[in-house]
Protein backbone atom coordinates (compact mmCIF):
# COMPACT_ATOMS: atom_id res chain seq x y z
CA UNK A 1 0.00 0.00 0.00
CA UNK A 2 2.89 2.30 0.83
CA UNK A 3 4.10 1.91 -3.42
CA UNK A 4 0.35 2.80 -3.90
CA UNK A 5 0.28 5.59 -2.40
CA UNK A 6 3.93 6.87 -3.27
CA UNK A 7 2.89 6.57 -6.84
CA UNK A 8 -0.31 8.02 -6.94
CA UNK A 9 1.14 11.27 -4.81
CA UNK A 10 2.61 13.15 -7.84
CA UNK A 11 -0.95 12.75 -9.74
CA UNK A 12 -2.73 14.03 -6.82
CA UNK A 13 -0.12 17.18 -6.75
CA UNK A 14 -0.63 17.87 -9.92
CA UNK A 15 -4.37 17.83 -10.15
CA UNK A 16 -4.50 19.86 -6.90
CA UNK A 17 -2.32 22.11 -8.40
CA UNK A 18 -4.10 22.75 -11.56
CA UNK A 19 -7.25 22.37 -10.13
CA UNK A 20 -7.26 24.12 -7.40
CA UNK A 21 -4.62 26.07 -7.27
CA UNK A 22 -2.94 24.40 -4.22
CA UNK A 23 -0.69 25.95 -1.88
CA UNK A 24 0.85 24.28 1.06
CA UNK A 25 3.04 25.99 3.85
CA UNK A 26 4.73 24.92 7.24
CA UNK A 27 5.02 20.93 5.84
CA UNK A 28 8.36 20.86 7.48
CA UNK A 29 6.46 20.95 11.00
CA UNK A 30 5.35 17.51 10.63
CA UNK A 31 7.47 15.62 12.92
CA UNK A 32 9.31 12.67 10.74
CA UNK A 33 8.74 9.77 13.11
CA UNK A 34 7.27 9.31 16.72
CA UNK A 35 3.79 9.67 17.45
CA UNK A 36 1.93 12.59 16.85
CA UNK A 37 -1.74 14.01 16.89
CA UNK A 38 -2.82 16.06 13.31
CA UNK A 39 -5.56 18.41 14.05
CA UNK A 40 -7.10 20.02 10.95
CA UNK A 41 -10.31 22.18 10.77
CA UNK A 42 -13.18 20.05 8.40
CA UNK A 43 -14.94 21.18 5.79
CA UNK A 44 -14.93 18.95 3.34
CA UNK A 45 -14.49 15.26 2.24
CA UNK A 46 -11.40 16.34 0.25
CA UNK A 47 -9.82 17.11 3.83
CA UNK A 48 -8.04 13.87 4.43
CA UNK A 49 -6.44 13.68 1.09
CA UNK A 50 -5.28 17.02 0.80
CA UNK A 51 -3.46 17.74 3.86
CA UNK A 52 -1.56 14.23 3.15
CA UNK A 53 -0.68 15.01 -0.19
CA UNK A 54 2.75 16.46 1.17
CA UNK A 55 3.03 14.57 4.15
CA UNK A 56 6.05 11.52 3.36
CA UNK A 57 5.49 9.74 6.70
CA UNK A 58 2.61 7.53 6.77
CA UNK A 59 -0.73 8.55 8.21
CA UNK A 60 -3.45 6.98 9.85
CA UNK A 61 -7.54 8.94 10.19
CA UNK A 62 -10.04 8.47 12.62
CA UNK A 63 -13.13 8.60 10.03
CA UNK A 64 -16.87 8.67 9.94
CA UNK A 65 -18.56 4.66 10.13
CA UNK A 66 -21.02 5.33 7.82
CA UNK A 67 -18.75 5.85 4.40
CA UNK A 68 -17.05 1.83 5.98
CA UNK A 69 -20.56 0.59 5.14
CA UNK A 70 -20.25 1.41 1.37
CA UNK A 71 -18.65 -1.88 -0.29
CA UNK A 72 -15.07 -1.24 -1.95
CA UNK A 73 -15.10 2.27 -0.34
CA UNK A 74 -15.00 1.34 2.91
CA UNK A 75 -12.16 -1.53 1.64
CA UNK A 76 -10.11 1.56 0.31
CA UNK A 77 -10.24 3.63 3.13
CA UNK A 78 -8.68 1.19 5.47
CA UNK A 79 -6.15 0.39 3.22
CA UNK A 80 -5.45 4.08 3.66
CA UNK A 81 -4.85 4.38 6.98
CA UNK A 82 -8.65 5.04 8.44
CA UNK A 83 -10.53 3.48 11.20
CA UNK A 84 -13.85 3.90 12.21
CA UNK A 85 -15.38 5.98 14.45
CA UNK A 86 -19.27 6.43 15.57
CA UNK A 87 -20.27 10.30 15.68
CA UNK A 88 -23.75 9.16 17.40
CA UNK A 89 -21.74 7.62 20.36
CA UNK A 90 -20.72 9.35 23.65
CA UNK A 91 -17.23 7.73 23.57
CA UNK A 92 -16.22 5.10 21.15
CA UNK A 93 -14.09 2.60 22.74
CA UNK A 94 -13.45 0.62 19.31
CA UNK A 95 -11.83 3.85 17.85
CA UNK A 96 -10.56 4.79 21.10
CA UNK A 97 -8.43 1.42 20.70
CA UNK A 98 -7.36 1.72 17.69
CA UNK A 99 -6.16 5.15 18.31
CA UNK A 100 -3.91 4.24 20.91
CA UNK A 101 -2.60 1.30 18.82
CA UNK A 102 -1.74 3.89 16.43
CA UNK A 103 -0.21 6.04 19.13
CA UNK A 104 1.23 3.44 20.79
CA UNK A 105 3.28 2.44 17.71
CA UNK A 106 4.41 5.97 17.43
CA UNK A 107 2.73 6.60 14.51
CA UNK A 108 0.59 9.46 13.31
CA UNK A 109 -2.76 9.70 13.58
CA UNK A 110 -5.30 12.50 12.30
CA UNK A 111 -8.36 13.79 14.15
CA UNK A 112 -10.55 16.28 13.01
CA UNK A 113 -11.35 18.05 16.36
CA UNK A 114 -14.83 19.34 15.42
CA UNK A 115 -16.01 16.10 15.21
CA UNK A 116 -17.41 16.35 11.88
CA UNK A 117 -17.46 18.72 8.46
CA UNK A 118 -18.66 22.14 9.23
CA UNK A 119 -22.17 23.13 7.60
CA UNK A 120 -21.60 26.87 7.34
CA UNK A 121 -17.95 27.04 6.58
CA UNK A 122 -17.36 28.60 10.16
CA UNK A 123 -15.19 26.67 12.67
CA UNK A 124 -16.44 24.84 15.35
CA UNK A 125 -15.69 24.33 18.53
CA UNK A 126 -13.29 21.48 19.31
CA UNK A 127 -14.27 18.24 20.52
CA UNK A 128 -12.46 16.81 23.86
CA UNK A 129 -11.26 13.55 22.86
CA UNK A 130 -7.63 14.04 20.79
CA UNK A 131 -6.95 16.50 23.79
CA UNK A 132 -7.66 13.86 26.52
CA UNK A 133 -5.49 11.42 24.62
CA UNK A 134 -2.68 13.67 23.82
CA UNK A 135 -2.25 14.55 27.76
CA UNK A 136 -2.76 11.07 28.89
CA UNK A 137 -0.38 9.93 26.82
CA UNK A 138 2.19 12.89 26.23
CA UNK A 139 1.63 13.69 22.66
CA UNK A 140 2.19 16.33 20.86
CA UNK A 141 -0.65 18.12 18.73
CA UNK A 142 0.16 19.58 15.28
CA UNK A 143 -2.78 21.95 14.11
CA UNK A 144 -3.58 22.02 10.42
CA UNK A 145 -5.38 24.79 8.88
CA UNK A 146 -7.56 24.39 5.75
CA UNK A 147 -8.41 27.48 4.03
CA UNK A 148 -10.69 27.56 0.45
CA UNK A 149 -12.28 24.04 0.93
CA UNK A 150 -15.32 25.60 2.28
CA UNK A 151 -15.94 27.21 -1.46
CA UNK A 152 -14.12 24.32 -3.12
CA UNK A 153 -16.23 21.51 -1.96
CA UNK A 154 -18.76 23.12 0.36
CA UNK A 155 -21.70 20.78 2.01
CA UNK A 156 -24.70 19.90 -0.10
CA UNK A 157 -22.16 19.52 -3.54
CA UNK A 158 -21.48 16.22 -4.86
CA UNK A 159 -18.48 17.14 -6.55
CA UNK A 160 -16.08 19.74 -5.93
CA UNK A 161 -14.82 22.98 -7.98
CA UNK A 162 -12.07 24.87 -9.01
CA UNK A 163 -11.06 27.45 -6.28
CA UNK A 164 -7.78 28.62 -4.32
CA UNK A 165 -6.68 25.98 -1.28
CA UNK A 166 -3.87 26.98 1.15
CA UNK A 167 -3.33 24.59 4.13
CA UNK A 168 -0.86 25.45 6.83
CA UNK A 169 0.88 23.13 9.06
CA UNK A 170 1.58 25.05 12.20
CA UNK A 171 4.54 24.25 14.69
CA UNK A 172 3.62 21.16 16.98
CA UNK A 173 1.80 22.34 20.16
CA UNK A 174 4.41 19.83 23.24
CA UNK A 175 2.29 17.82 25.85
CA UNK A 176 3.65 16.33 28.76
CA UNK A 177 1.75 13.78 30.24
CA UNK A 178 -0.61 14.24 32.67
CA UNK A 179 0.57 12.47 36.08
CA UNK A 180 -1.49 9.23 37.02
CA UNK A 181 -3.00 11.30 39.98
CA UNK A 182 -4.45 14.12 38.19
CA UNK A 183 -8.36 13.67 39.26
CA UNK A 184 -10.95 13.73 36.11
CA UNK A 185 -11.63 17.60 36.52
CA UNK A 186 -8.29 18.40 35.94
CA UNK A 187 -7.62 16.63 33.02
CA UNK A 188 -11.01 17.99 31.91
CA UNK A 189 -9.63 21.27 32.36
CA UNK A 190 -5.98 21.04 31.19
CA UNK A 191 -7.76 19.37 27.65
CA UNK A 192 -10.12 22.21 27.77
CA UNK A 193 -6.71 24.67 27.60
CA UNK A 194 -4.95 22.63 24.70
CA UNK A 195 -8.39 22.21 22.89
CA UNK A 196 -8.12 26.64 23.24
CA UNK A 197 -5.05 26.64 22.35
CA UNK A 198 -5.25 24.57 19.44
CA UNK A 199 -8.40 26.01 17.85
CA UNK A 200 -6.65 29.69 18.15
CA UNK A 201 -4.01 28.69 16.26
CA UNK A 202 -5.89 26.53 13.54
CA UNK A 203 -8.20 29.60 13.33
CA UNK A 204 -5.11 32.02 13.01
CA UNK A 205 -4.58 31.03 9.19
CA UNK A 206 -8.27 30.88 8.53
CA UNK A 207 -10.42 33.35 6.38
CA UNK A 208 -11.74 35.96 8.77
CA UNK A 209 -15.23 34.77 7.57
CA UNK A 210 -14.55 31.52 8.82
CA UNK A 211 -14.06 32.63 12.28
CA UNK A 212 -17.28 32.13 14.63
CA UNK A 213 -18.29 35.41 16.31
CA UNK A 214 -18.91 34.00 20.02
CA UNK A 215 -16.05 34.53 22.39
CA UNK A 216 -15.97 31.33 23.97
CA UNK A 217 -16.51 28.99 20.10
CA UNK A 218 -13.05 27.66 20.85
CA UNK A 219 -14.44 24.22 23.17
CA UNK A 220 -17.38 22.02 22.47
CA UNK A 221 -20.38 23.10 25.03
CA UNK A 222 -20.86 19.10 25.99
CA UNK A 223 -17.21 19.61 27.71
CA UNK A 224 -18.66 22.52 30.04
CA UNK A 225 -20.47 20.11 32.46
Amino acid sequence: MRFVIAALRPFVWWICRLWFKAEFHGVENIPPVGACIITPNHVSYGDPIWITIPIRRRIYYMAWDKPFEIPVLGWLMRAFGAFPVSLDATADASAQRNALEVLSKGRALVIFPEGGRTRTGKLMPFKMGAFRFALTYGIPIVPVSINGAEKIWPVGKIFPRRGKLIITYHPPIPVERAPEETSRAELKERARALARKTHDTVASALDPAMIPEETDAAVSVETKS
